[in-house]
């Protein structure tokens, strides 16, 4: 199945995002988040790529075993860094004959050993370009990813959202959002995106908070704020795990509901591999 029918449904789809664990140990609890996951009927579930591509191998692995063992459809990442375009068409060629026909193209973090890091002669520099390399391979159905508070490197909004407009015209065939946790900033985003043409489906990335602490280094590595409410709410909650578990829930449940009702075809929820909040906030959606 192509990824983007899902989104030309008129029910919306919710979709889960896991990373490769590093040990086996880290594996077999991650089957038991996606088994807790599973029962919730997502859409489909998507792996990411690892800086520099350090990962690659394992989340081919895990994509391949998700649709294949747990039979839920699956979403590779790419990203541009550390590859020439040979090995990317070996992957894409390994990802044809497993099956796989959906991908998320990404530009994708340097290695934090190479602040200086520059692609090979023959790689990429940006999702773009591979963007339109893997529309040139054929048989793919590709995502892309955008910001809706601008992404942190783009020198503004404008310019940001000129890259995303190229992006698409590549052959991006749907849009998921880097997480934000206010919706005001996901809707005017999205207004200026269809302003500029962008008619693909956007999709909110939603990341439950569960962790004080750790909500705000995301927050400050994808450039996203923290609405004073919610800021407040954690800080209210202290060191007790079990209430900002509760607080995180609330407030995503509450910007899902909303962008769901104006209109949003789905929700891409950034797991974190962990199942507790996310199986929480969809149950507080769709209640069975």
């Amino acid at each position: 199945m192509r990824i983007v029918e899902l989104y030309r449904r008129e029910t919306p789809t919710f979709s889960f995002e896991f990373f490769p664990p590093k040990t086996e140990a880290g594996y077999r609890t991650l089957y038991r988040t996606i088994a807790d996951l599973k029962e919730l009927a997502p859409g489909f579930v998507s792996v990411t790529w690892g800086a520099g591509g350090s990962t690659r191998k394992r989340t081919l692995d895990l994509v391949a075993e998700i649709q294949t063992s747990l039979g839920i459809p699956a979403v590779a990442h790419l990203t541009c860094i550390g590859m020439t375009r040979a090995e990317f068409g070996e992957i894409l060629d390994a990802l044809q004959e497993a099956g796989l026909g959906n991908v998320l193209a990404l530009r994708g973090d340097a290695p934090r050993d190479q602040p200086n890091y520059h692609p090979p002669a023959d790689g990429f520099r940006y999702a773009s370009e591979l963007t339109a390399f893997i529309r040139a391979h054929g048989g793919f159905c590709i995502g892309g990813a955008c910001y809706p508070e601008t992404h942190p490197e783009a020198p503004d909004a404008e310019t940001d959202l000129a890259r995303l407009v190229q992006k698409v015209e590549s052959g991006a065939e749907f849009l998921i959002t880097q997480l934000f946790f206010d919706n005001a900033d996901f809707f005017a985003f999205e207004a200026r995106a269809r302003a500029a043409g962008i008619d693909v489906p956007i999709i909110p990335g939603i990341m439950p908070v569960t962790s004080a602490a750790n909500v705000a280094r995301m927050a400050s590595l994808c450039g996203a704020k923290i609405p004073e409410a919610l800021g407040r709410a954690l800080a209210g909650a202290a060191e007790d795990p079990q209430h900002t578990l509760m607080i995180g829930v609330e407030w995503a449940t509450a910007q899902c509901r909303e962008l769901v009702a104006r209109g949003a075809p789905g929700i891409h929820f950034y797991t974190l591999n962990r199942s507790p909040a996310t199986r929480l906030v969809v149950r507080n959606l769709f209640p069975r």
